[in-house]
């Protein structure tokens, strides 16, 4: 019985992560257009492809990273330790200089892309962890 209420909470606070991080996503889009539309027009260059069929994996993205930085987060929360903030920081952190780091060297050798687009992107998995941390203390830790 206890087992089953732990695996509804994980789910529904996985669904709920990925619906945050979709939104914040989406969110980034347009803080990225109106605040730095010099930066936004890189990304209609040639190193991205424009094709519309793709355009899906924007979406389902955060439902990805949501069941993974939870599953992380399941083996790795008893490590982290002080407030909800600190614990969600330390894990973005974390995440960030295990995961994000070291794709965002690969990318940027292997793509045409600025620096600030590949910070960026460093900035957004960190937050992109951090604000799913948050999530996963306030309903999954208790």
């Amino acid at each position: 019985m206890f087992n089953k209420f732990l695996m509804k909470r994980k789910v529904l606070s996985g669904l709920l992560t990925a619906i945050i991080l979709l939104i914040l996503s989406i969110a980034g889009i347009y803080v990225l257009l109106w605040q730095f539309p010099d930066m936004a027009m890189e990304y209609f260059g040639p190193a991205f492809i424009g094709k519309n069929q793709r355009n899906i994996f924007y979406y389902i993205h955060p439902f990805v990273i949501s069941a993974c930085l939870l599953w992380l987060w399941s083996r790795l929360r008893s490590l982290f330790k002080g407030s909800t903030f600190v614990r969600s920081l330390k894990f973005g952190l974390t995440y960030t200089a295990i995961a994000t780091v070291p794709y965002m060297l690969l990318i940027y050798s292997a793509m045409d892309v600025s620096v600030l687009i590949i910070l960026s992107w460093l900035l957004f998995g960190f937050l992109e962890a951090t604000a799913a941390a948050i999530i996963f203390n306030l309903l999954y830790s208790k």
